[in-house]
């Protein structure tokens, strides 16, 4: 089984948000964690302290002085559970929250789509022990998956995986975001501020997430019954016979 445990995100000494969330990756997930909520550019950001304690884990940072208001607007009040993407935001401003307009990004073949969410399966150690936990991977054309993060919450997975690369310096207009989940609103969100101009499923998307992704100028796939389902700027889909 996995482990599930709380995990603090604190910034500048005080608890921003408390996830549940699989124990692994935890610097990944705190640099994930505060590009995708907007709280943070990657210049902010610097060092993760990861502190073990008896009822959980914290990941402390400490960001400038100015991003504070930043850290207010968005902080959570409640944990998270695993599958709740907006537990805790306690005003509707901050759940619709406003996403960046992605411009660019690279287009894939019907092809890259499908081997993209095959190949995903192959970075998912954790999957194979527990069949319990989600994957978010990285698929470059030409490269394949060149890095992939687990965690039992899908979000929690995405933040990771949105960490890890802008640690390794990865720009995701290189390729796409490959998710092993549905794509709801927030997974939408997280993609577009992180600058992801193309995200694949294995599920289908909710009608506000293409909404959303059609005001960002994103494009969302999933693997539908008859191949390659598209649901939004299908101009970055190649030889796409399946728009929805």
């Amino acid at each position: 089984m996995p482990e599930e445990v709380p995990v603090a995100l604190v910034h500048n000494g005080s608890t921003f948000a408390v996830m549940m969330a699989t124990p692994t990756d935890l610097e990944d997930f705190a640099w994930g964690f505060a590009l995708s909520e907007g709280v943070a550019s990657i210049e902010d950001l610097g060092e993760v302290e990861v502190i073990e304690h008896e009822a959980g884990i914290e990941a402390r940072m400490w960001l400038p002085e100015a991003r504070i208001a930043a850290l207010n607007a968005r902080r959570r009040a409640m944990v998270g559970p695993v599958g709740c993407g907006l537990c805790g935001i306690d005003s509707l401003e901050e759940a619709g929250r406003k996403v960046p307009t992605v411009a660019g990004g690279i287009a894939l073949s019907e092809t890259d789509v499908a081997l993209a969410l095959d190949e995903l399966r192959d970075w998912q150690p954790l999957h194979d022990e527990t069949h319990a936990v989600h994957g978010a991977g990285f698929y470059v054309p030409g490269s394949g998956i060149v890095m992939a993060r687990e965690d039992v919450g899908r979000h929690n997975a995405l933040d990771k995986l949105i960490g890890a690369m802008a640690r390794d310096g990865i720009d995701p207009a290189t390729g796409a975001i490959v998710l092993t989940s549905r794509l709801s609103l927030e997974m939408v969100q997280k993609a577009a501020m992180a600058g992801a101009g193309l995200v694949c499923a294995v599920s289908a998307p909710t009608a506000h997430a293409v909404r959303v992704a059609e005001a960002a100028g994103m494009t969302l796939v999933s693997r539908g019954r008859g191949g390659i389902a598209v649901f939004s700027h299908a101009h970055r889909i190649k030889e796409s016979d399946h728009v929805l």
